[in-house]
């Protein structure tokens, strides 16, 4: 008995009612079919004399500004400068209590040399060497001959610190000269008790209560001057003896976290103010050869930091000194 196969008819169950239906109805065609329904919509808006659909992108001219939602809350920037910052002076310090914070201050930028000279000497291209020798020694007699892990850690660490100690022991002399600083080296007749018509002057900027920068600055009068004054005749006030002087920087430094923000510079414009007001507007102003950083304990070949940061300082110095000579050019026009 032959079996009958009868044919299932699906249009009850999937009737499509136009030829896009029919279309989409194939998986295949599914991504054409968008295609077909776009050119069907723009043959329809031409025929009804629309215009062509715009096809390029919106301008953002035309879109709700987002601050106009009232879902969209902008805060105002937040100010980062507080109204109540302390101001920054520069003067003439005149109580005790202020002198003794400047010297504080500058017998710290002397201790800190020391750091500075440990740094440069750790990886000193002539200490280096030494220091490999000596490593390499270490693990030749350690692993070599004993080929002990413990005893070449050991001896490699008994190196290091060998070599460290011998820094910190050579540059040791900074901490002395720093507790050396005395009353007796503001003054030049080297008094251990100097007046304060005696002392050089130390000018300091303050932030708010705080002394953040110190210099001490020694005003020389002329030759001439002084030679008239030893020679007898009218004594002269030290005010015109300083005419026709110069003045010598003999210390100046700030505190660490604000170097690098002009507190320096400042410093430098009102040593040049003063000793051009009490000296004359010709007045030279320059650092001494033997200033408060200026004594080193260590060969030449190792003080190339130190030697760096004099010719920062004359250059920092020379461009303050033309800032001036600018601005009395521009006074005379």
């Amino acid at each position: 008995m032959a079996h009958v196969v009868r044919e299932l008819d699906l249009s009850a169950y999937c009737r499509h009612d136009t030829m896009i239906q029919r279309v989409s109805a194939v998986p295949g065609l599914k991504t054409s079919t968008a295609f077909f329904i776009f050119l069907r919509a723009n043959l329809v808006a031409s025929s009804s004399g629309l215009s062509t659909p715009i096809m390029d992108p919106i301008s953002s001219t035309s879109l709700p500004s987002p601050l106009s939602s009232p879902l969209v809350t902008v805060e105002p920037p937040v100010d980062t400068i507080p109204d109540d910052l302390p101001p920054l002076s520069t003067s003439v310090l005149e109580t005790q209590t202020e002198k003794e914070d400047a010297l504080r201050l500058i017998a710290d930028s002397i201790a800190q040399q020391r750091q500075t000279a440990s740094s440069h000497l750790i990886f000193h291209p002539f200490l280096l060497p030494p220091l490999a020798a000596a490593l390499a020694g270490a693990y030749q007699y350690a692993w070599t001959y004993r080929q002990d892990v413990g005893t070449l850690l050991l001896t490699v660490c008994g190196v290091i610190m060998t070599y460290l100690l011998g820094i910190r022991y050579f540059t040791g002399g900074y901490i002395q000269a720093a507790e050396e600083l005395r009353w007796s080296w503001l003054s030049p007749t080297s008094s251990p008790d100097p007046s304060p018509s005696e002392q050089d002057l130390i000018l300091g900027v303050h932030f708010g209560k705080q002394l953040i920068g110190a210099l001490v600055l020694r005003l020389e009068p002329s030759t001439s001057s002084t030679h008239v004054s030893n020679g007898g005749g009218r004594r002269r006030s030290r005010t015109s003896l300083l005419r026709g002087g110069r003045g010598v920087i003999r210390a100046w430094t700030v505190k660490l976290k604000y170097r690098g923000q002009g507190v320096a510079r400042d410093l430098l414009h009102e040593a040049v103010r003063l000793t051009r007001e009490r000296c004359g507007r010709e007045a030279e102003v320059g650092f001494a050869a033997e200033h408060a950083n200026s004594k080193m304990f260590l060969s030449e070949s190792f003080n190339t930091p130190f030697r760096r940061s004099e010719r920062k300082a004359a250059k920092s110095l020379e461009k303050v000194l033309a800032d001036w000579e600018g601005a009395r050019r521009r006074r005379k026009l």
